[in-house]
């Protein structure tokens, strides 16, 4: 997921939204569509145009030449777009009406871009949602509408020093919240880490860790429409609660940690685990550990493993503006098959959000990705409200006044409530 909003940002697409409804566009609403009609099944022709982020945008073009060779009469012209004036650049060009075909869009801008009336609903029989990890397939749907397709995934599970741990007696990882607090008191007092797990004590993002322990108890953020916010309920305070024991009793820093700090930390046994996406085992790896010192494993729920994760990445959407949308959408279907999510890994190691594409080649053989792969089969994706960011920013501001000690857990949650009652789900 890329949560890279700003407040000014927020600013930007409410005068987007504002823009247009001037200029009359068609103001149906997210949820209020059906599925687009489905697409012809001839082969694509004309130019598709393509926004893409970060390294995709850089990778695609020329990943696009064996689309180009099954569609001879198309050509995929991609544009490389920064994540940083992403969206800045996506809700301008919706505004404006001069979008390109298809864009990779940030699995929570979806409900802000769907709800401003950019995106199109996905063509009816496009794909099987049944094909696609449940959590990424919700992300594409807005009040009962999907508006894309899942491309690439992430998710969150447990960084913990193999080593360490079974020199004092653990075999395995935690498979309940119990045993995650046992293993984190057992890694600091037996094995002499400084922190037996390093968990985010509030600030941006910090909702993303914090959640997982709340989904795994049975709560939710929104009701299943997605026009109300339930975030008030004893299943979230209990979850809130059990997170602040771990800064309460100094087994997790009160701090926010530098720039790397984690990774040499956890390599010089500062921090005996804590919790993060596949990108990490590459920068751990850098350290000079080695697999033999340390192991993934899904997050442990309340009473057993595997617990609820949080899933981001990014989603396919072509616009309402699109000159070529049927060449786009078949564009987008072969983006999403699992051969070409195969190989796209292989590429740039995108996590493909076909499970599908786990089943063979290096994904299958990898045994720490695996793990990720298992993960996904019970992780959430927030949900997709155009107001959602401006909620997750009171959370965060929230869980940081808990782990400090300066709030309880049920009156940050009732809080919480409030303030996301405040703002509406915008649906």
């Amino acid at each position: 997921m890329r949560s890279r909003r700003t407040a000014s940002v927020l600013a930007t697409l409410t005068a987007a939204s504002l823009v247009l409804t001037a200029c009359g566009r068609d103001d149906a609403g997210a949820g209020s569509e059906a599925q687009s009609e489905e697409i012809g099944s001839g082969a694509a022709e004309g130019t598709i145009e393509v926004w893409a982020m970060g390294t995709e945008g850089e990778a695609l073009q020329d990943f696009s030449a064996a689309f180009e060779e099954a569609n001879p009469d198309a050509t995929v012209e991609v544009t490389a777009v920064p994540w940083e004036s992403a969206h800045d650049k996506i809700s301008g060009a919706i505004a404006s009406g001069e979008t390109p075909d298809v864009s990779l869009i940030g699995t929570t801008w979806m409900g802000e871009f769907a709800e401003a009336g950019g995106l199109m609903p996905t063509p009816e029989n496009l794909v099987d949602e049944a094909d696609f990890y449940p959590g990424p397939w919700a992300s594409t749907e807005v009040g009962g509408t999907s508006y894309g397709v899942p491309w690439y995934v992430e998710t969150r599970v447990l960084y913990y020093r193999k080593d360490l741990a079974e020199k004092v007696g653990w075999d395995q990882a935690p498979q309940t919240w119990d045993e995650l607090k046992t293993f984190a008191q057992d890694l600091e007092d037996k094995a002499g880490v400084e922190y037996g797990i390093n968990l985010p004590p509030g600030q941006t993002g910090s909702w993303q860790t914090m959640m997982p322990f709340a989904w795994s108890n049975g709560a939710s953020l929104t009701n299943e429409d997605g026009t109300e916010y339930t975030i008030d309920s004893p299943e979230m305070a209990e979850a809130l609660e059990f997170y602040k024991t771990f800064f309460d009793e100094g087994l997790s820093p009160t701090r926010l940690l530098d720039a790397g700090e984690l990774e040499s930390g956890f390599a010089k046994d500062t921090f005996g685990s804590f919790i993060s996406g596949p990108w990490h085992i590459g920068l751990i790896e850098e350290q000079g550990l080695t697999e033999e010192q340390f192991a993934v494993a899904p997050l442990p729920g309340p009473d057993g493993a595997p617990g609820n994760s949080f899933v981001g990445g990014g989603d396919l959407a072509v616009f309402q503006d699109a000159e070529n949308p049927e060449a786009a959408w078949k564009y987008v279907k072969w983006l999403t098959e699992a051969e070409t999510q195969q190989a796209w890994y292989e590429e740039v190691n995108g996590l493909p959000a076909v499970p599908a594409a786990w089943q063979s080649g290096d994904l299958a053989e990898d045994e720490q990705l695996q793990v990720f792969g298992q993960q996904l089969e019970s992780a959430s994706a927030p949900p997709a409200v155009p107001t959602w960011e401006q909620v997750a920013a009171s959370i965060d501001g929230l869980v940081e006044q808990v782990t400090k000690g300066d709030l309880a857990p049920e009156e940050a949650v009732t809080q919480m409530q409030s303030e996301a009652s405040s703002i509406g789900t915008g649906l």
